[in-house]
């Protein structure tokens, strides 16, 4: 579970429901005082929220980007259906197509797009069904080439059990007993969360959601090569250390992929929240070096 420095988003940020043509995501808007670069869309985590994103937010306003974070359907803000089918992961990149078109407004090129983990899977698949010209870049932050993990297939199996079988508020209790959230969770640069922040977010995520999307995690085939045949500027990201994917096996994916890599000293899977200003300076740096690359800025 990723823990955000803080709930509360920086000052100017926009929190509002975009309206797409396949129904509303809750979203936190951030603009640069002045003309933006480009726009980025940034999908969270399994289990995670756009308050994942937050601590970036003002260091990619200050370069110049504008950073729009999504719930998922079903995920924390965003409502979703009872309904495991609704959350099968082409349907929810779909969704992604939809929050990228609304998103972007008339005068604007075609948005960044970065996804976490989870959401990585979920960009990718987004990616391989859209239409050339409808994302800038693709960045992958701790996302890697299939299913995760054995230990973590362990674990999202235990957890999508209980979930389908408890209560939300039940599967929270155990959860905290095996992986106790203090009062504040600090990150390396300082900043903590509120432990009932975090408790509240869990209990407004959707089950069918978090039983559907557990299950594609432990499941999710190898798509590398279908992603490397896209023609799009790529970014691999990650911490030094990561046991959902091997930091090894990102490295080769990123080979395979052709793709820039990046790896965040002192971060493990989510540098958002571990390292946020590092993190932060490398998508900048990345999105100029695609703006360049594809003529001119986004």
């Amino acid at each position: 579970m990723s823990r955000p420095p803080t709930f509360t988003p920086p000052e100017g940020t926009l929190a509002y429901p975009l309206r797409t043509e396949r129904g509303e995501f809750a979203v936190l808007d951030t603009r640069p005082t002045g003309r933006a670069k480009g726009t980025a869309l940034l999908l969270p985590g399994y289990t995670g929220s756009k308050e994942d994103f937050i601590a970036l937010l003002r260091p990619l306003a200050d370069a110049g980007y504008r950073t729009v974070c999504v719930d998922g359907r079903g995920q924390y803000e965003s409502p979703g259906p009872d309904d495991e089918s609704a959350y099968a992961q082409a349907e929810l990149a779909q969704d992604v197509l939809a929050q990228a078109a609304a998103a972007r407004t008339p005068d604007e090129g075609p948005p960044h797009l970065m996804g976490h983990s989870l959401g990585g899977l979920v960009a990718r698949a987004a990616v391989l069904l859209a239409p050339r010209g409808t994302f800038a870049s693709l960045t992958l932050v701790t996302s890697g080439p299939a299913r995760v993990s054995p230990s973590q297939r362990a674990r999202a199996t235990l957890l999508t059990d209980a979930v389908a079988a408890h209560p939300m508020d039940v599967v929270w209790e155990a959860m905290q007993a095996l992986d106790p959230v203090e009062d504040v969770s600090v990150n390396a640069d300082g900043a903590g969360a509120d432990a009932v922040a975090l408790r509240a977010r869990w209990l407004r995520n959707n089950p069918s959601q978090l039983i559907a999307t557990g299950r594609q995690l432990c499941a999710e085939p190898d798509r590398v090569d279908d992603l490397a045949a896209v023609p799009l500027p790529k970014h691999v990201l990650s911490g030094e250390s990561d046991d959902t994917w091997p930091v090894p096996l990102l490295d080769e994916m990123a080979r395979r992929l052709r793709a820039h890599r990046t790896v965040v000293t002192g971060a493990n899977h989510s540098p958002n929240t571990d390292r946020p200003a590092a993190t932060a300076a490398a998508l900048a740096a990345f999105w100029d070096r695609a703006a360049d690359r594809n003529g001119g800025p986004c």
